[in-house]
């Protein structure tokens, strides 16, 4: 395998790796078990185990490089460029880099005092998004391999139902809002496969991200809970319950940008996305967002922000 060949269409990222020294990668000895502990499905954990990257081999080195780069960048809110996804370098690469970045993490964790259970669960999602890859593309895989490169750089943590990521507030200029673009914010995300949006749950996950920054991280000043998702987008209220989770959820949240796409499709329909004309409609939700397209409405995104 030629690395370089591999990534002509990266130039940026491959230009980024090419400037960092490799850092030795150390494995887990009992791979299942490490798997198995990060949420990994069953079903993925023995293709994992086989697609092992061969020491001194392409891969390995540009694994090496990728860990550095996750490294290097520990708990900054200015990172690397995004691991782009590839299939050339198989489903499970990413899977490698992040298992052997995770000893650093885990280490980071521990100096800011970050309990344990806080660890764990936040490293968990890693096996979550590759239960979202099977269930959007019905193969094994890491969904959005870029995405956990919040987690194993310590900038994203699981506290309850909902994960909070230390950034910067992107919005434009409104009033009242006590942010001003670049300022530092907390963004919040609801995963999947995590249950009910319940505002009990939501409500005990606030409250925790309250706790926990001030006191794991008390030089930063937070003001601000942004959220970026289809879940805010307003028409949904017309086709809901008003006591239904998601519209309580809308309700915590001042609207500010709208946007098109959002993913909402593929994370509510999974693989039966790829027919829009043929979307099931076995809840509530399901009901809304096909009845919507299949009258010409657009669902679309939306970033609201609240005090903190």
């Amino acid at each position: 395998m030629n690395v370089k060949e591999l990534l002509k269409d990266h130039p940026a990222w491959l230009e980024h790796l090419e400037s960092r020294d490799g850092i030795d990668l150390a494995l887990p000895a009992d791979l299942p078990s490490a798997l198995l502990r990060l949420a990994v499905p069953h079903e993925d954990v023995n293709a994992v185990v086989a697609a092992r990257p061969e020491p001194g081999g392409p891969l390995w080195w540009l694994a090496e490089r990728c860990v550095h780069s996750l490294v290097s960048t520990m708990g900054s809110l200015d990172g690397p460029p995004p691991f782009p996804a590839l299939p050339g370098l198989g489903p499970y690469f990413y899977v490698y880099v992040y298992l052997a970045t995770l000893p650093h993490t885990r280490r980071y964790h521990r100096e800011l005092g970050i309990p344990e259970e806080v660890s764990w669960a936040t490293f968990a999602d890693l096996g979550r998004n590759m239960a979202v890859h099977r269930k959007r593309h019905g193969t094994g895989g890491l969904h959005a391999p870029h995405w956990f490169m919040l987690h194993a750089r310590g900038l994203l943590y699981e506290l309850g139902r909902l994960q909070f990521n230390r950034g910067r507030f992107g919005g434009t200029g409104v009033a009242g809002v006590p942010a001003e673009r670049g300022d530092m914010a907390l963004d919040v995300h609801v995963p999947d496969f995590r249950g009910p949006l319940s505002p009990e749950a939501c409500d005990a996950s606030f409250e925790q991200a309250r706790r926990f920054f001030p006191r794991h991280f008390p030089q930063e000043d937070y003001r601000v809970v942004t959220c970026m998702s289809w879940l805010l987008d307003e028409q949904l209220a017309g086709y809901l319950p008003a006591d239904s989770n998601i519209v309580a959820f809308q309700r915590r949240f001042h609207p500010l940008d709208r946007f098109e796409g959002g993913d909402m499709l593929s994370f509510v329909f999974g693989a039966a996305a790829a027919d829009p004309a043929r979307l099931p409609r076995r809840t509530r939700l399901e009901r809304a967002v096909a009845d919507h397209l299949a009258a010409g409405g657009t669902w679309y995104g939306r970033l609201g922000w609240l005090s903190f």
